[in-house]
């Protein structure tokens, strides 16, 4: 039985160290060096605020605050920064039923804002949603 618990132990290290060695392979990876990058807020009634961005940050809440004129609030979570009020407005998926959505180009971002890496050129868009 004691045996049986080792070999389950040890084939657990091992799936999470390929798990580890996968992801850091095959993540995104942030680039060094002064970009450029644009930010779009949309709020609920379509209007929007475009922020043009020179940072040397590497992630896109680095980017966020840099932006002069865009403001932020949220809190660390199991995913990173999680971001809930943006421009002074909240969206709250839980009283609301609203979030804030991140779009780089066209399609939604794969990471949160404090693991979304940038790249010169990149187009980011906030748009407030409302859940369905």
């Amino acid at each position: 039985m004691k045996g049986k618990k080792i070999l389950a132990v040890a084939v657990v290290a091992v799936l999470v160290i390929a798990m580890a060695l996968a992801y850091s392979a095959y993540s995104e990876k942030a680039t060094a060096g002064m970009k450029h990058v644009t930010i779009e807020v949309v709020m609920a009634d379509e209007t929007s605020s475009v922020y043009t961005v020179d940072t040397d940050g590497e992630y896109l809440i680095d980017a966020m605050n840099a932006a002069d004129g865009l403001t932020f609030e949220g809190e660390e979570g199991p995913y990173g920064f999680a971001v809930n009020t943006v421009n002074g407005i909240t969206a709250n998926l839980e009283y609301g039923g609203a979030y804030w959505a991140f779009y780089i180009g066209e399609e939604y971002c794969n990471y949160g804002v404090s693991e979304q890496p940038i790249n010169d050129g990149d187009e980011f868009r906030i748009v407030y949603t409302l859940a369905q």
